[in-house]
């Protein structure tokens, strides 16, 4: 017996019905990041890997709006984690404050924002002193050459490359070099891509820039890394021993992941962030930032399973807090 023209029609209703609810399902199985792009290479590892291991099951958007940009979506119930290069500020808390949006924090690993040089630049290190004459809102207009920064200094014109505003290495930057977050001179090539700083620096012997460590390190041939002077007046290079050790100061900073609460109910989200946790140390070195001691992933973890929501952190931009000074927070919330 062969099937009529309402059987066939009744079976690839069905049929259709059926890859409908299983698109659905899928689609309800997104996970979305945005934020850092300092953060960005971290994250995506691990979206990467976790993608893998669970077969597709579930898909893991990453975005690099920058840290500030990240936070707006996400205090906009936009995104379920959300990349940041320092800790949430207190008008960005007050804006999840508003919609009822809580959040775990969760420190993933250390980075040495690393200022940045053609390689045939002859400088090699520079002191805070020296940035904050370049980078401050005053040199605006006025500071356009090395030799204006240091008589020592070429007489060559000055080529600044930098973050944008909406991004958390800028507020980093600013608070750390001019002493107020997003005090600075408008007169630079600014990009929350930080691929795009590179280049820029690495096609200009006149160039200097600033970025995370992974990017320096992914791009070390076509970018030389200038020893900062430290707190003590020694010129120190970026390198996970030296932020380990504290004497890469103060360039050295957290780096975090942020949680919707609501989000981590659903199992997807739980079972990301649990995987996160497992393999943030060992891809963390891999795209070559600091991992954090294994006791850190271990509160974070301690965190989500007594719920300890809110941040460590009094909603102000902080410069120089060390591992050990990060983990004695974390250790007391």
């Amino acid at each position: 017996m062969f099937p009529t023209k309402k059987s066939l029609l009744a079976a690839a209703c069905a049929s259709a019905c059926f890859a409908a609810s299983i698109s659905a399902a899928h689609a309800d199985s997104i996970i979305k990041i945005d934020g850092s792009s300092t953060v960005y290479p971290i994250t995506e590892a691990v979206a990467e890997d976790f993608q893998k291991s669970v077969k597709g099951a579930t898909k893991v958007t990453v975005g690099i709006s920058g840290t500030g940009g990240g936070f707006k979506k996400f205090c906009r119930g936009e995104t379920d984690i959300s990349n940041a290069s320092r800790p949430i500020l207190k008008k960005e808390m007050d804006e999840c404050g508003k919609l009822g949006i809580k959040y775990y924090e969760l420190p993933v690993a250390f980075d040495a924002l690393t200022v940045v040089v053609h390689p045939k630049s002859k400088i090699t290190q520079l002191t805070v002193e020296q940035l904050r004459k370049m980078w401050e809102p005053a040199a605006q207009g006025k500071v356009s050459t090395w030799k204006q920064v240091d008589p020592a200094f070429a007489d060559a014109p000055l080529k600044l490359f930098g973050a944008g505003s909406d991004s958390g290495t800028f507020d980093y930057f600013t608070e750390a070099v001019n002493g107020k977050a997003k005090a600075s001179r408008g007169d630079y090539t600014a990009s929350e891509d930080d691929n795009v700083l590179v280049q820029g620096v690495s096609r200009d012997v006149n160039a200097l820039g600033y970025f995370g460590y992974a990017y320096y390190y992914e791009n070390k041939s076509k970018l030389k890394a200038v020893a900062i002077v430290n707190a003590k007046g020694k010129p120190v290079l970026p390198s996970e021993q030296t932020v380990i050790d504290g004497s890469y100061n103060p360039l050295a900073r957290p780096i975090f992941i942020y949680v919707n609460e609501k989000s981590l109910e659903r199992p997807e989200v739980r079972q990301f962030v649990e995987f996160y946790m497992k393999n943030a140390a060992a891809l963390t070195s891999e795209v070559k930032y600091v991992p954090l001691p294994a006791k850190a992933y271990q509160t974070n973890m301690t965190h989500l399973a007594k719920k300890k929501l809110g941040t460590v952190f009094g909603g102000e931009a902080e410069v120089g807090v060390t591992i050990d000074e990060l983990l004695a927070r974390e250790a007391k919330m």
